[in-house]
């Protein structure tokens, strides 16, 4: 079991298909496979132990994956964004390693010790070279690792999260079916290369057989437009980006495109009133939220085109607040809710997530694995299940405020500011508190033309939730922090309320 055992089914079945297309540079299934042999043969020539990227979506992101797996090595895609002090501190645990990166950032990264640079250009021309590709000659170890991923950092140093072969192989068997798209399919691939998210299109779209057309930075404007020049019908965006999305069209510049027949969305909580308009402007699309971490080799459940349609239209409360859940989870994924003792609570009770699965990994390089007994994996992400099985995630575990010995979810009181109409966003975070030690504060970003005040919001809040839940603390904010990956940085919330005035 390897991720270039999908490759190869896919260059041996549909092999004069596109690929991947970033621009008009075109790779067709075919190619694609011979030229992930010759970039695994130069990799093995170089001696290192890990194959790393630095860059936005290119072509050059599924050769050095597929050219990695090929070689045996780790791939390990690095945030662009990063400064250089924290790329520096990620490259110092990965070498001796390749790094893949454009000219420009390869001339700022020369002179490191292990680290061995191939440009972009280079790496495309090695995979376009005339020399004959390699014969298949892979380890199908599926203990061997597949992808490093670095998580986000959002609340402490990033962490390595270690993904074998056998979890992202297990994943994409279990949630895809084999040439499953149509030839005129083609799938909008806006998320960055280093998320999971990224790593989860590549291998579903070469394994469906779609056509995989790459966005290298995310804009409203020009997701719009190569939406509509290259006919998308399917596409996955996270909810600041579709939140941006709207606000384009609802400003008139673009039409939405007709061909969209499939949206995704996940990454982050999707605030009900943004997946209620991008209902309405794309009328005739099938929308599905993702629930999934990176250690879990992304989806773990998901909310359905049909389970969206029948929540919007419901007139029964509940079934409509399922509009705002994750779902149900994937077949082979188990989930449980669970106490801090670890013990599982009943239906409807808040907890912790956990989750079971081949495709769950849990384990990270330098610490190992964080499963428990039963091999179950605590996601450190708060929320309940309800009675037909469907999952609310409130949001991550050390975000609990502890308001005089009484723990609060977020989650649960964002869930109802989300409910108000004149709400567009929020974030709710522990604040200080002489009395109760913390306090409950809420920033807030109006829905467009709204002047809603303060007291209007803790008057709603304590009209649905004990008074302890109401915000003692209302900010109206023009937008709330989230990084490129839909994550709210909510330890920046937690800064800017907690701060003195």
């Amino acid at each position: 079991m390897n991720t270039m055992m999908l490759l190869e089914m896919a260059a041996q079945a549909m092999s004069e298909r596109v690929a991947v297309q970033c621009d008009d540079n075109r790779w067709t299934m075919a190619e694609l496979f011979a030229g992930a042999g010759r970039v695994a043969s130069h990799l093995r020539a170089l001696g290192v132990e890990n194959a790393a990227l630095l860059d936005v979506s290119s072509p050059a992101v599924p050769l050095s994956l597929f050219g990695a797996g090929w070689a045996g090595l780790p791939f390990v895609p690095l945030n662009y964004r990063l400064t250089g002090d924290e790329l520096d501190a990620l490259i110092a645990r990965i070498t001796p390693a390749v790094l893949v990166t454009d000219s420009e950032r390869a001339s700022g990264l020369e002179g490191r010790d292990g680290l061995t640079l191939i440009s972009r250009e280079e790496l495309l021309e090695i995979a376009r070279g005339s020399t004959e590709p390699a014969e298949p000659d892979w380890e199908m170890d599926p203990e061997e690792i597949a992808i490093l991923l670095f998580t986000s950092g959002t609340t402490g140093v990033p962490k390595a999260a270690v993904l074998r072969h056998k979890h992202m192989v297990s994943y994409i068997l279990g949630s895809m079916d084999f040439m499953a798209a149509d030839e005129s399919d083609a799938a909008l691939v806006s998320a960055p290369p280093y998320h999971v998210a990224g790593m989860a299109a590549l291998l579903s779209g070469i394994y469906s057989g779609r056509r995989m057309v790459q966005l290298p930075n995310f804009d409203a404007s020009a997701w719009l437009g190569l939406a509509n020049k290259e006919a998308i019908t399917n596409a996955f965006v996270v909810p600041t980006m579709l939140s941006r999305i709207i606000d384009e069209l609802e400003a008139g510049a673009h039409m939405a495109p007709t061909t969209l027949r499939a949206l995704a969305y996940g990454g982050g909580k999707m605030p009900l009133p943004v997946i209620e308009r991008a209902m309405h402007h794309f009328p005739t699309t099938a929308f599905t939220n993702a629930y999934g971490l990176t250690e879990t080799s992304s989806t773990i459940a998901v909310l359905g085109p049909d389970e969206h349609r029948e929540a919007a239209g419901s007139p029964d409360a509940d079934a409509r607040k399922r509009l705002g859940s994750a779902g149900r989870p994937l077949p082979g994924v188990e989930v449980e809710i669970r106490d801090e003792a670890g013990k599982p609570v009943a239906i409807g009770e808040r907890g912790e997530i956990y989750v079971r699965g081949e495709q769950v990994s849990g384990e990270y390089k330098g610490r190992g694995s964080l499963l428990v007994e039963g091999g179950w994996f605590p996601t450190n992400d708060g929320g309940r299940l309800d009675d037909e099985g469907y999952l609310f995630v409130e949001g991550r575990i050390d975000d609990v405020i502890v308001r005089g010995g009484e723990n609060l979810s977020p989650g649960e009181i964002e869930d109802v500011l989300h409910e108000h109409a004149e709400v567009a966003d929020c974030a709710v975070v522990p604040v200080p508190d002489e009395q109760w030690g913390e306090g409950v504060g809420a920033a807030i970003v109006r829905a467009r033309g709204s002047d809603v005040s303060a007291e209007t919001l803790q008057g709603w809040v304590k009209q649905h939730l004990r008074s302890s839940r109401v915000p003692q603390l209302v900010e109206f904010w023009d937008e709330l922090p989230y990084n490129e990956t839909g994550k709210l940085l909510r330890r920046k919330v937690k800064e800017a309320l907690g701060a003195p005035s």
